[in-house]
């Protein structure tokens, strides 16, 4: 099972919507360089699928786009949130190992009073930086046994 890495995005401000870069900087054991969110926890980075963001689509929406729900890397392809805990992810020539499927949402967030729901909490999966390396859109995204 394989996918495309179709945007990254970053925000400086947690809880706010990501606006898309052309390129990103995963650093080891950290996240993406500039994110809100990076640091040393189970967290660093989050995932999640245009497939999802077109099931939101279907309901009360305004102005979706990648990045609108958070997400550092949006892909297409790999349904990330049918995978296990502790997956392995090689994405582009960086290593990602899943660390959580879905978060609870917390009050007053932002993204779903901006689009109305939030599908982070069921399908979005958030990863460790095992290996870091330049992420763009275009680069395959796969599970892997041993990189």
């Amino acid at each position: 099972m394989k996918g495309t890495v179709v945007s990254i995005n970053l925000s400086e401000k947690k809880g706010t919507p990501k606006k898309q870069i052309e390129q990103g900087v995963l650093i080891e054991n950290f996240g993406l360089e500039g994110d809100a969110h990076a640091g040393k926890w189970r967290r660093q980075v989050s995932l999640l699928g245009v497939e999802s963001i077109e099931k939101a689509k279907l309901g009360p929406t305004n102005g979706l786009c990648h990045g609108v729900f958070a997400e550092n890397i949006t892909t297409r392809g790999i349904e990330l949130y049918t995978l296990p805990v502790g997956t392995k992810l090689k994405v582009g020539d960086c290593l990602l190992e899943l660390s959580q499927i879905g978060k609870e949402c917390h009050e007053g967030c932002q993204i779903s009073k901006l689009v109305g729901q939030c599908v982070m909490p069921r399908e979005g999966v958030f990863a460790v930086v095992l290996k870091g390396g330049v992420v763009r859109a275009g680069d395959e995204i796969e599970p892997v046994e041993a990189f």
